[in-house]
């Protein structure tokens, strides 16, 4: 039977911590395991990359593409998930589905640079949507089932109303 004040780490399982520049005494004296001189003896220094002067990988492949730093992330919402939410009674079909009303049920997370609604599901409840973007089929399928979307554009920075 095992006692609380007799457990123990296998042999091995740990280590001492390595103490560095602490005399001539511990072995890991003075120059603190790094040797002499030289670029990687000196604190503070990265040459992560660094290939003995030999072109880096990372500058060897080709670059291809575009990042476009100004583009907009939108939260991501299907209709059949919308549909499920009221289906367990988390939104209420009657008010107006805005984004806060989306955020305080739990859909989604966080609003990003807005939402936007795409088709995938199917939606049987009459809806009112008002989003920064959605989809023509989302679009059609909330009108099928006798609702409407209303797309909203989002101020541009610094043109908002003080």
């Amino acid at each position: 039977m095992f006692k609380l004040n007799e457990l123990s780490d296998n042999e091995g399982a740990t280590h001492r911590r390595k103490r560095v520049g602490r005399g001539p005494g511990s072995g890991k004296g003075k120059t603190g395991g790094r040797g002499i001189k030289g670029q990687k003896s000196r604190s503070g220094v990265s040459i992560g990359g660094y290939e003995g002067g030999q072109m880096p990988l990372y500058q060897r492949l080709p670059k291809r593409g575009f990042n476009n730093i100004n583009a907009k992330t939108y939260s991501v919402v299907n209709v059949g998930l919308i549909q499920k939410f009221i289906d367990e009674g988390k939104i209420d079909p009657k008010n107006d589905l805005t984004e806060d009303a989306l955020i305080a049920s739990g859909l989604i997370r966080r609003l990003k640079d807005g939402i936007r609604v795409l088709a995938k599901g199917e939606i049987t409840s009459k809806i009112t949507l008002v989003v920064h973007g959605a989809s023509k089929g989302a679009i059609e399928a909330i009108e099928k089932a006798g609702g409407s979307v209303t797309v909203t554009a989002k101020p541009k920075a610094g043109t908002e109303a003080a």
